[in-house]
């Protein structure tokens, strides 16, 4: 008489999770790579925008403000990065590799405007 067949959960080793199909990894790498470019081009804007208001012109100094800046502020500004990255790392977790190298670019990105901005903010 032939042994049934184990359960996977009274094997040794634990059952390795599929990974998504190529279809749909490159299909959430695209919609993840338009939603970071809006997120992108709309950081870099703000960027241009505020240190252009902030830059002194000949006819009008730069008027003396304090330099405290809010702490929620700091938490967009470098929280944004972090995210990413976290975000990056769960993709590969989920052996998504397209995804997932997408999300480290813009993380990358990410962490170049966080840097851009500090910049600005402690100037």
């Amino acid at each position: 008489m032939a042994s049934p067949p184990a359960d996977d959960q009274d094997s040794p080793t634990p059952a390795r999770r599929e990974r998504p199909s190529r279809l749909i990894d490159v299909g959430v790498a695209l919609l993840l790579l338009v939603a970071d470019a809006v997120i992108v081009v709309v950081a870099a804007l703000l960027l241009v925008a505020v240190g252009l208001g902030t830059a002194p012109s000949p006819r009008h100094p730069r008027p003396e403000h304090s330099r405290d800046t809010p702490v929620v502020a700091w938490f967009v500004i470098w929280g944004v990065p972090a995210v990413a990255a976290v975000g990056a790392f769960v993709h590969a977790r989920l052996r998504m590799p397209v995804t997932a190298v997408v999300q480290g670019l813009f993380t990358l990105v990410c962490v170049l405007l966080a840097i851009a901005w500090t910049r600005m903010l402690l100037s």
